[in-house]
């Protein structure tokens, strides 16, 4: 699905095949060129969309808006890094600077703002622009920031804000700048004809000294002392060519950045050297490790659409162990082996217990909640669709929480009485498992709450625990039933062994009977724990240690 009002920008991902839109609808979509569909849509405008920007690295996605700000996206979380609200007018554009950190972006208000990047904060703020601010661009090294005024050409440095050279250039409105081979090529439009515009930025001061405004009264220009030192930002980390690393972009040294005095330009205009030997050029310039000016792609940034066809998708969705690396894998061909031809394929083994911590919610596929494929090119899934796809099995799912919630607090309420007997028989009486294991979890953490009736209570519930298939279900069982052992055992077998009283004693008598129907119960769950002692991990851990807390009772 497209964008319900007209679009205003347009943006190229640096290493991949994706595209980002802006549109009056004050959405940002992103598309995938290949499988022409949208992969994520960005909301958090509140006018157009005027600008998008990917940064140098293709992990972020910088947009600018009729709403006075600037938004930073992580591409990877697909969600709102930051947000800069210092314009007091419409934002029409923004640039990443090429190596550092940094963000500019141009407003109506005739300002020009830099934006620190690791700090989120502002740098500096240029004003008193001729107009609204349209076009921005960094010079390739970085060294300066061009803007694009109107009929003129304004070169400036951000720390400290200063304008170091004004080119007049008679290009109305300009629309966008871009440079090749040190030219800077501008390009207007009116109406049905548009019109570009070449300077020659070998003779464009871009360091040194401010330089004075041809469309303001000629004053006689200031001095601008050279900036003190200080370090470069961050800079952003691109995937390498060949190497493990990720290149990095080279840090321009403190006498490097520095303005550069005017003997300084008189000495290297004067300088000269010729090199007469064409072996020698070789020796000397040519570099020792070839570099790849377009390196290869790592990794998508963000997960793509699936494919139209199936058995691809299913090929896509497979875990690619190169994702989660800093480093390319040197041989992809290693990732595709042979078939292996076997007459019978072995079945794949299923874990008898759910593990209590999983990543997969039980009985949930992703696949169930996405609409299945029927036409070749598949579109969009509309928000209202994918809610009503998620949403099927909401209301059931509401129910049983709402029951077992309900059954919580009528357990709770007997609890409260202090008659822990009387809310144990109530839970079980339920008939919820999941109820029996909440109770359970707690009666477990203080042990002078297990009575010898309520041991004829628990003890059938245990043995349904423990052969139960999810984990923690089977740890309160053995919980239970290790603490029932330790503290009642040898009265049972004390009580049972014990010769008979002379007359009548009849709490005797009622612990005689509790007595038995535990020793029943046990003997019923010795068997289970027999068979489960085999087990390898923890559960088999625990299952031989209760094995030998009831050898007493073969």
């Amino acid at each position: 699905m497209g964008h319900k009002a007209n679009i205003c920008s347009l943006d190229f991902h640096p290493y991949g095949e994706f595209v980002a839109s802006g549109s009056q609808d004050t959405n940002i979509k992103l598309w995938d060129i290949r499988r022409k569909g949208c992969v994520f849509r960005y909301r958090g405008h509140s006018q157009a969309v005027r600008c998008l920007r990917f940064s140098p690295d293709g992990k972020w996605l910088a947009s600018a808006a009729d709403d006075h700000t600037v938004k930073l996206w992580d591409l990877t979380a697909g969600k709102m890094m930051s947000e800069f609200p210092g314009h007091t007018g419409p934002v029409n554009v923004v640039e990443f600077h090429p190596n550092e950190y940094l963000l500019a972006s141009g407003s109506s208000d005739r300002t020009i703002r830099f934006w620190d990047l690791e700090k989120f904060q502002v740098v500096s703020c240029i004003e008193g622009e001729p107009g609204p601010v349209r076009s921005v661009l960094f010079n390739p090294d970085g060294c300066c920031l061009y803007s694009g005024c109107q009929d003129s050409l304004r070169v400036y440095g951000w720390e400290p804000e200063r304008c170091f050279d004004v080119v007049l250039v008679n290009w109305g409105k300009v629309a966008d700048l871009a440079i090749c081979n040190d030219q800077l090529i501008g390009v207007a439009f009116s109406q049905s004809s548009v019109s570009s515009y070449v300077v020659d930025l070998t003779r464009v001061t871009r360091t040194g000294t401010v330089a004075p405004d041809p469309m303001q009264d000629s004053q006689p220009p200031a001095q601008q002392p050279p900036h003190p030192s200080a370090p470069l930002r961050r800079i952003y980390e691109r995937p390498g060519a060949t190497g493990s690393e990720p290149q990095r972009v080279k840090q321009n040294s403190e006498s490097e950045r520095r303005s550069p005095s005017s003997e300084d330009d008189r000495d290297e205009r004067e300088s000269r050297a010729e090199i007469q030997n064409a072996e020698d050029y070789n020796e000397i310039f040519q570099p020792k490790n070839s570099i790849s000016r377009t390196p290869p792609r790592r990794s998508e940034p963000f997960p793509a659409p699936p494919e139209d066809d199936v058995a691809t998708a299913k090929e896509a969705a497979k875990p690619s162990p190169a994702m989660d690396v800093q480093f390319p894998v040197p041989k992809l061909e290693v990732l595709s082996r042979p078939p292996v031809v076997t007459s019978t394929p072995a079945p794949k083994a299923e874990s008898a217990i759910i593990p209590a911590t999983r990543n997969e919610p039980i009985g949930l596929k992703a696949s169930d909640f996405l609409p299945a494929v029927k036409i070749p090119q598949q579109a969009e899934l509309v928000d209202e669709d994918a809610m009503s796809q998620i949403r099927k099995g909401h209301d059931t799912m509401c129910v049983v929480l709402t029951s077992r919630h309900k059954n919580l607090d009528t357990v709770r309420a007997v609890w409260t009485t202090g008659d822990i007997k009387t809310s144990v028989d109530s839970a079980v009486a339920i008939n919820d498992l999941s109820v029996v294991v909440d109770l359970l979890n707690i009666v477990n953490q203080k042990a002078s709450l297990w009575k010898l009736d309520l041991c004829t209570t628990v003890l059938p519930q245990i043995e349904k625990l423990l052969q139960s298939k999810y984990e923690s279900y089977v740890q309160t069982g053995c919980t239970s039933l290790k603490l029932i052992l330790q503290r009642f055992l040898p009265l049972i077998t004390d009580m049972l062994v014990a010769p008979p009283t002379v007359g009548v004693d009849i709490s005797r008598e009622e612990r005689l009977h509790k007595c038995r129907v535990c020793y029943k119960q046990l003997r019923s769950i010795s068997g289970l724990v027999k068979s489960k002692s085999g087990l390898s991990g923890r559960h088999g851990s625990a299952f031989r240690e209760l094995h030998l807390l009831m050898a007493s009772l073969d």
